[in-house]
């Protein structure tokens, strides 16, 4: 199974022969990694994609968040990285309104509530990475936490790590 394919690419979509060796080498070690391990990373990357497209920009700093998010969680090189957040980003603005509720449904099914609970960690790193924690985004990440079954509870302790960050209570100020 191709990276690309495992991300629901097409084939049009795949690496040309005017493509550098190293996109070819980092396509390949994704290629071999295993079906499972990649299905999870690759939502993985959507969802953290879809926090930070949902003030409709992805800024470099979220960019760079995802990145090691995904290095830290995912096992991968920091090239390989690049790569798999590169193409979630895409997807994201392409078919995130017709896909985000699809994808997180399918890691919930094959995450365990520890895996859930580090996503939502993510989530909150990602959209604070630029300072600042949107209500927009904030929203995305309660919607989010529901689609995963995160309790409201658990939700608030990982929020309140975030409380400096968050642009509603900026506001009260």
């Amino acid at each position: 199974m191709s990276v690309f394919s495992w991300l629901g690419l097409q084939a049009a979509d795949s690496p040309s022969s005017a493509d550098s060796e190293t996109l070819r080498r980092i396509t390949r070690a994704m290629d071999a990694m295993d079906p499972a391990k990649a299905r999870y990373l690759a939502c993985f990357a959507f969802i953290l994609s879809r926090v930070a497209h949902a003030d409709l920009e992805i800024s470099e700093s979220e960019t760079a968040e995802m990145e090691r998010c995904v290095v830290s969680w995912g096992g991968l090189s920091e090239e390989q990285a690049i790569l798999v957040v590169q193409i979630a980003k895409t997807q994201s603005r392409l078919f995130g309104g017709t896909d985000n509720f699809s994808v997180t449904k399918w890691f919930k099914e094959m995450a365990d509530p520890g895996q859930r609970v580090e996503l939502l960690h993510s989530l909150f790193a990602v959209s604070s990475a630029d300072d600042s924690v949107s209500v927009v985004e904030e929203n995305e990440i309660w919607k989010i936490a529901t689609e995963l079954g995160i309790t409201h509870s658990e939700y608030v302790a990982i929020r309140s790590d975030y409380r400096d960050k968050r642009e509603v209570l900026r506001n009260l100020q």
